[in-house]
């Protein structure tokens, strides 16, 4: 078997790098994120309907003054694209001579079987493109606003997708 490579871990520094690539050459990666989110905490968020809920809740916690959100779901043909494991959607419809805007978001299929923090920070993520359009300053201070931990996560999650190769 192949060692993974730490292509989700370019961003990083190399002293992080090569932490984790000793805890992936000792095979120590997959204990170590077991002991960060043990396996009896699957998380019950399996449905598009369950997601729409807890997404909404979430907005509703953190943003209730920006725009609704029209539509999330799973999508069981998202894959790792760009580093991104969700994507929003601004949507424009003609209706009734009228131009409708919608906000919807995506989330990969893969984060139902992932702990739920990292489902949790990667919908954190989306909602906040509601307000800021770019990864920029702005759009990360809101993301840590909205989940204390967001930077802690998204490196957990960057390990996870590391594991899995």
């Amino acid at each position: 078997m192949t060692a993974p490579t730490l292509k989700y871990l370019s961003g990083y520094s190399p002293s992080l790098q090569q932490q984790v690539q000793q805890l992936v050459e000792r095979d120590q990666l997959s204990t170590w994120l077991e002991q960060r989110y043990p396996a009896q905490d699957q998380h019950p968020i399996q449905t598009d309907a369950a997601l729409y809920d807890y997404t909404q809740r979430l907005k509703q916690r953190h943003m209730r003054s920006s725009d609704p959100v029209s539509k999330v779901f799973f999508d069981t043909r998202m894959h790792v694209i760009d580093n991104a494991l969700g994507q929003h959607q601004f949507v424009s419809r003609v209706q009734g001579g009228k131009l409708k805007r919608k906000n919807e978001i995506k989330v990969s299929a893969l984060l139902k079987t992932l702990p739920e923090p990292l489902l949790r920070m990667v919908v954190v993520h989306e909602l906040a493109h509601l307000r800021e359009k770019e990864h920029n300053k702005a759009f990360y201070k809101l993301c840590q606003h909205m989940e204390v931990d967001y930077h802690q996560l998204e490196l957990d999650l960057r390990l996870f997708l590391t594991l899995r190769g």
